[in-house]
């Protein structure tokens, strides 16, 4: 689930409690967590609506100026049930945290290596090392460069990428990905 900037701005202090979706399924469910660029999100009901009963107080509960102006933008997709899905912010990110300790010991870098090579066994090709390599050698290097440099395809090499980002070895940038200073440790241990 995607949020639009404006919409991170009034999660963040407190404005936006709430979100409107046509998913043909949901992607998130009640009592679960999602992360956003300003933190985690724990999400407090998932519920199927009908779009009549959409008030313009949630619409502003959801960052819209008006009810028209949030029905506007959920038409723009064809297919699906019109959902409301109640939130708060919960927290920081736990990544954001854990790409600043840079400060590997022997047991630490025993379970990046660990963590590394099942990745690499499960893609079935060696891949961490290399990409994280590239990373280093230039900050935002991108999906697309990364992808045509190792022979993996893009999208592919995305989900692959976003395992790092879960270890806390890389950021993304408004374009591109660079190493956190836990990826320049495990690199230069």
């Amino acid at each position: 689930m995607l949020f639009r900037q404006e919409a991170l701005s009034g999660i963040a202090d407190g404005r936006v409690t709430l979100a409107f979706r046509r998913w043909t399924k949901p992607t998130v469910k009640a009592g679960g967590t999602l992360r956003t660029a300003i933190g985690v999100l724990s999400i407090d009901a998932v519920d199927l609506v009908d779009e009549d009963a959409i008030t313009a107080g949630e619409a502003n509960q959801a960052g819209y100026a008006d009810r028209d102006t949030l029905l506007s933008e959920l038409a723009t997709r064809a297919d699906g049930c019109f959902y409301r899905i109640a939130f708060h912010l919960a927290g920081s990110d736990p990544r954001v945290a854990l790409r600043e300790t840079a400060d590997l010991d022997g047991d630490g870098r025993a379970e990046i290596d660990r963590r590394l090579a099942a990745f690499d066994r499960s893609a079935g090709v060696d891949w961490t090392h290399q990409v994280l390599r590239l990373i280093a050698a230039r900050d935002g290097t991108t999906a697309a460069g990364l992808s045509a440099a190792i022979g993996m395809e893009k999208l592919k090499l995305k989900a692959q990428v976003r395992k790092l980002k879960e270890l806390g070895l890389t950021e993304s940038l408004t374009v591109g990905y660079r190493l956190s200073p836990r990826g320049r440790a495990y690199l230069d241990g």
